[in-house]
């Protein structure tokens, strides 16, 4: 039977050829799609790596401003910590989780360099987002006095610098000659959402003037002490700029920024692919108007109406077998040439999932034509010829 499919497809190859290659762009289009959407859907899957809720942030600018910034800064700070709603507080810079600010240098152990991301903090910032430790410990006041600045690595980190090697007590080489030595390691850390991926993270103790403060908040804290809060720091240095954000506000925006654009790549091909199921359909449609007196005859031999819809769907999949084989050998060179630098399962995931949408989308497109080609009584088709 599939010998005989493909000597008809042959005999009418010049038309059978473009619906190969309308299928072939289908399932290109559709690999894409679906490579986007298991990509977000793996890395939404994977934790966040600490909690945002209950969280605020405040952001420091204090313009031109530059007396005693340390001191001032300080003075905020402890004020912040000494309100009873507080539960703790943590200073660190402008890179805050979802923030649209990053902090990226290049780190280096013996011949291995990677690009990570930098986070500048106090010790409290663990305790305050709630950073679980994988190996280790976080990094305390009695660590300043050290020979090495003291910091924390997080797994993708690890994975990439040491493979299977044991980081604490490491000594890292950061761009200018800093030497910082790994005290601890945590999993995840995605500061840029659900549907980041987790990439190489590095924080260090630091007491520079940093310019954004993580509060965490006592449970059934309401907006009445936002502005309590905002009205008496704001009057300790009235040429400051003081912004408070929610981090939970600020993942929602942040999800939003990732997702939308999906989204609308996602309805584009919807349109492309209701176009091609149209032309698929009307096709086939002309197809099976031009064949009724072979149908006819078949009927008329005794092949019974199931194995006519059999037959014209059985065509269709062999055509569509074609397009997605061309397909497939095109798909997967992405995950041999490492394409993007993206797990070889998100093309796996993307090929196996277009595969069966183009076949659920011919199927689909066939039936209909088939069964009315089924309908047709030997009798009608010979009086036609």
């Amino acid at each position: 039977m599939i010998r005989h499919f493909f000597k008809l497809i042959w005999n009418k190859k010049r038309s059978n050829a473009l619906l190969i290659v309308e299928i072939l762009v289908a399932f290109l289009v559709l690999f894409g799609v679906m490579s986007l959407m298991a990509y977000n859907y793996q890395n939404y899957s994977r934790p966040l790596g600490f909690k945002y809720e209950q969280v605020w942030c405040i952001n420091i600018s204090w313009n031109q401003d530059t007396a005693q910034i340390g001191e001032k800064l300080k003075s905020i700070y402890q004020r912040i910590r000494s309100y009873p709603e507080v539960e703790i507080a943590s200073r660190t810079n402008g890179n805050t989780p979802f923030a649209n600010n990053q902090s990226n240098r290049n780190v280096k152990y013996n011949k291995v360099t990677i690009q990570g991301d930098i986070f500048s903090t106090d010790e409290h910032y663990a305790k305050t987002l709630g950073i679980e430790l994988a190996e280790g410990r976080w990094y305390t006041r009695a660590d300043k006095g050290a020979k090495h600045t003291p910091a924390v690595i997080n797994q993708m980190a690890k994975e990439k610098m040491f493979g299977n090697e044991n980081p604490l007590g490491k000594v890292i080489q950061l761009e200018g000659d800093e030497r910082w030595k790994i005290v601890g390691i945590v999993e995840n850390f995605k500061q840029r959402g659900n549907y980041q991926a987790n990439t190489p993270a590095f924080f260090n103790l630091s007491d520079w003037d940093m310019s954004s403060v993580l509060v965490k908040v006592k449970p059934g804290v309401d907006a009445n002490f936002e502005a309590k809060l905002m009205r008496e720091i704001g009057n300790m240095q009235p040429d400051w700029v003081f912004e408070l954000s929610y981090l939970k506000t600020l993942r929602k925006s942040m999800n939003q920024q990732t997702s939308i654009p999906s989204l609308i790549f996602s309805i584009v091909c919807g349109f492309f692919l209701l176009n091609v199921a149209l032309g698929l359909f009307g096709v086939l449609t002309l197809n099976i108007a031009k064949r009724k007196d072979e149908i006819g005859l078949r009927r008329a031999l005794g092949a019974p109406a199931p194995a006519i819809t059999a037959h014209f769907v059985g065509e269709m999949w062999v055509i569509a077998t074609l397009a997605v084989l061309v397909g497939l050998i095109l798909a997967v060179q992405f995950p041999l040439l490492n394409v993007f630098d993206l797990e070889a399962s998100v093309y796996v995931i993307g090929m196996l999932l277009a595969t069966l949408t183009i076949y659920l989308l011919v199927t689909l497109c066939a039936l209909y034509p088939s069964i009315q080609a089924a309908r047709i009584q030997p009798a009608t088709a010979l009086h036609e010829e």
